[in-house]
């Protein structure tokens, strides 16, 4: 981009280090413009100062406080059975956050919150108090419950109430002197028992316990309780039985209370006579039909406090996060208690300095002073970060860079070209004008409902292909483009022009003289050596393909070394690099468009093996067989073309490291007249004086780091290794191209064969109905394992293509992301 140009993804954008002289009144406010403009990253001015010993600790520890309470609010709204509606944030009355009432609106906001958190505290706990004593009243009428059926039970059945668990002759329920009391009309049981609840999942080990220490002197009964009983905290269900034992004594029953303690059992004083256990129940149902009253009026008076809540909650949130991010962001400013004001530092896109300026003053207005905050830019040798501006079409292809590295400042940037050759790569792959449709379509669907997508909650799937929507999209096109060429549509032919060929039957064909204008023949499709065709012709395209895209990879160094002022690096690295590629796979593309364009029904000699060709061009230099000849010279040419390839590589090796010798020994005769004082002193002294103590510091640590000769000679050994085997390795690798478009078409006609192709010419109804059946299920399989699996697969080796093939040939990738101060997707960071 040039200085005065628009904003292009060929360089990132030219950055500026500016520095704010910011009043403290105006402070906050100056930040939070900022941050709403999202165009100035803040440097610390302060690395060596603890993050508790700063300037507004205590600010930061009250927002802190307000957003912990704000959580907790979004906690108890969740948790709620019944969904109570949040009003979104961009329908929500907007807090003042800028201005001389910032300070009183943050006040009441806080008083606030904190009255809202104490009245659903309260309320919490007395629904939690409440919750628990009305389980506890539900549990004592089902023990009292159920005790009578047992008792009402016992009067008619006593002689099992008197057996024993042991088979023993002595009756456990009673002695013998209150065995009247059963037959009688009284009322009165003088048992001794203990009655209570106890969780399901515990009662058969609270049984065999017992039976144990007990030595079976025992006599229990237990009945489920039908409903769970629901956790008020938790919300979690609990299932529990009643169960009454009867034993001998006090010892025993002592035991019992103990045992059942341990095991989590909840026991109740239950009332022998029946006429008290009847009182008593008619008691803890009125009691319990009382407190069911308050809980309900007290939840619902809870649920209207968190609705009150619930309009406001955004609002809060939004607040909160904006609050925190000024305060830390001042944090990094430095305090100049002389002038009573903030030093910042920070780069910004040089563009946008007059924005910012304008934010600044806005920023004066809005707070009431008449002094406003002062930006100037500095000089400096400090490598600034890489800013690429990208909308929301070109973000994802952006980002699978990014993914790779972050580009170094002012480094031609891949991005842009990624556009094109990374969905032409896939298509390449996945060439089918009907699976290409439906990608498509997809595509379109999400881009048409892109705003109610964007603010929806689309999960981690979902929300990933809807942030490649355009990926998919150009994806969608190149495939069309590519199945046209391949003239496949679900492992099928397009006849749309006049084919090359006739067939008098179904085995042979002739050529008619016609030519067909665009893409594959149809005539291909269904014949025998089909196969053996496409095989060729998609193995041999995939090297044209590869080898252009590792060329223009490479001279993608040019802009490169022009741009830094490296113009010898063009003649050490880009030309043999470019020679080599080309003397080997550059010839061999030539060989593979000359063997297409031959009329070999014409030719003296049979086509030539262009794989045996290339191994004997190193084997055997200058020795082609007659019958293999592609071209008259061929001999010749091969013998120059190897010579040149073996050249390039000590030419790669050597010329590098011998100029920087040479640099280093003019450096060592010029001795050390060349530290570059002198002048600088001055300047130095006044940035000291205007407060760029700290750049100046900075700017000394950071000169450019310097190599010895060891270190060069090492690096420049490793880099032309991986170069030259590099070209043959990425070569082949691109022959992936071939691999997937094969299986891919191979997969298709499986699929149409074994699912829809037996049912095209229904009979009858039951016919009908099964080509629907099977229509359905080859179409659901197509989009699943067609379209999904195979598009993810097609997506992963054009990705693989694209970092390591072509942005290993020039992409230094030694930058840091630009990462201003910004308020935008707020959510997305919390």
């Amino acid at each position: 981009m040039g200085h005065d140009g628009y904003p292009s993804l060929f360089r990132s954008e030219q950055m500026s280090l500016v520095q704010f002289f910011i009043p403290t009144e105006v402070a906050h406010d100056t930040v939070s413009e900022l941050g709403e403009l999202g165009d100035v990253q803040f440097k610390d001015l302060n690395p060596d100062v603890n993050p508790f010993q700063r300037s507004f600790v205590a600010e930061i520890r009250r927002v802190d406080e307000m957003s912990r309470r704000v959580r907790f609010f979004a906690t108890q709204i969740e948790k709620e059975k019944d969904k109570i509606p949040v009003r979104p944030l961009y329908d929500s009355v907007p807090l003042v956050t800028v201005g001389p009432r910032v300070a009183q609106t943050i006040d009441e906001l806080e008083v606030k919150l904190a009255d809202h958190e104490h009245r659903l505290i309260q309320m919490n706990e007395s629904y939690q108090t409440m919750s628990e004593r009305t389980r506890e009243l539900v549990e004592a009428r089902h023990v009292l419950r159920e005790t009578a059926v047992f008792f009402d039970r016992a009067q008619g059945h006593e002689s099992e109430i008197r057996a024993s668990l042991d088979d023993s002759s002595q009756p456990l329920l009673a002695h013998d002197d209150r065995e009247a009391q059963f037959s009688s009309g009284a009322i009165s049981f003088d048992l001794e028992f203990v009655a209570g609840t106890i969780d399901r999942t515990r009662l058969s080990t609270f049984e065999r316990i017992l039976w144990r220490v007990l030595r079976g002197n025992l006599y229990m009964n237990h009945t489920d309780i039908a409903e769970p009983f629901v956790d008020p905290v938790t919300q979690g269900e609990t299932r529990k039985n009643v169960f009454i034992i009867f034993a001998h004594g006090e010892v025993l029953l002592a035991k019992i209370r103990k045992v059942a303690e341990s095991m989590g059992a909840t026991l109740y004083p239950i009332d022998p006579n029946a006429e008290r256990r009847h009182e008593a129940l008619k008691d803890v149902q009125g009691r319990l039909e009382d407190l069911q009253t308050v809980l309900y009026n007290t939840g619902a008076t809870r649920r209207e406090e968190l609705v009150r809540i619930g309009e406001s909650l955004s609002s809060w949130q939004d607040l909160v996060r904006k609050e925190k991010i000024i305060y830390e962001t001042l944090n990094y400013f430095n305090y100049d208690a002389r002038r009573k004001t903030l030093i910042a530092e920070g780069w910004c896109p040089t563009r946008d300095i007059i924005p910012i300026q304008l934010a600044l003053r806005h920023a004066t207005e809005e707070s009431g002073t008449s002094v406003p905050p002062i930006l100037q830019e500095i000089r400096t040798n400090k490598k600034p970060p890489t800013f690429h501006r990208t909308n929301k079409f070109t973000e994802g292809y952006q980002t699978i860079i990014d993914s790779y590295g972050i580009a170094t400042y002012q480094e031609v940037n891949p991005g842009l070209f990624t556009v094109i050759t990374f969905p032409f790569l896939f298509a390449v792959m996945f060439g089918d004008i009907g699976h290409g449709f439906i990608i498509f379509v997809a595509a379109i669907l999400m881009i048409l409902a892109e705003r109610k997508m964007a603010k929806s909650d689309l999960g981690e799937i979902i929300g990933t292909f809807f942030y490649g929507r355009y990926i998919i999209l150009l994806m969608g096109v190149f495939s069309m483009f590519t199945g046209l060429m391949y003239n496949d549509i679900f492992s099928k032919s397009l006849h749309i022009w006049r084919s090359g060929w006739d067939f008098s039957d179904p085995q042979h064909g002739t050529p008619n003289g016609h030519v067909y204008p665009f893409g594959l023949d149809p005539a291909w499709h269904g014949a025998d050596n089909a196969l053996v065709f496409t095989n060729s012709y998609k193995m041999k395209m995939s090297i044209i393909i590869g080898v252009i895209h590792m060329t223009f990879a490479i001279c993608l160094q040019v802009p490169n070394h022009l741009h830094f002022k490296r113009p010898f690096n063009i003649y050490a690295e880009f030309i043999p690099q470019i020679l080599f590629l080309q003397s080997i796979f550059g010839y061999l593309v030539v060989c593979i468009i000359l063997k297409w364009t031959t009329d070999w029904s014409k030719a003296p000699t049979q086509p030539p093996g262009l794989l045996n060709m290339l191994i004997y061009m190193f084997l055997s230099p200058g020795y082609v067989k007659a019958e293999e000849r592609l071209f008259a010279g061929q001999s010749i040419l091969q013998i120059l073309l190897l010579l040149v390839a073996l050249v390039c590589v000590p030419w790669m090796l050597c010329v590098k490291p011998y100029m920087a010798w040479k640099e280093m020994k003019a450096h060592e005769g010029d001795g050390y007249g060349r530290l570059g004082l002198g002048d600088d002193v001055n300047g130095e002294l006044i940035a000291e004086e205007e407060g760029e103590g700290q750049l100046v510091a900075e700017q000394m640590e950071d000169q450019e780091e310097h190599h010895d000769f060891g270190e060069v000679v090492i690096h420049q050994v490793i880099h032309t290794i991986e170069f030259c085997l590099g070209c043959i390795s990425n070569t082949a690798s691109y022959l992936r191209l071939w691999a997937l478009s094969l299986a891919h078409a191979q997969l298709s006609e499986v699929l149409w064969s074994m699912t829809l192709e037996s049912f095209l010419s229904p009979s009858g109804v039951f016919g009908f109905i099964a080509l629907i059946i099977m229509g359905i299920v080859w179409f659901t399989l197509t989009v699943f394992i067609l379209c999904v699996m195979e598009g993810l697969s097609a997506f992963l080796h054009a990705l693989r293509l694209h970092w390591v093939e072509a942005n290993g040939k020039h992409y230094e990738a030694g930058g840091y992301a630009f990462q201003p101060l910004t308020f935008a997707n707020l959510d997305e960071n919390a």
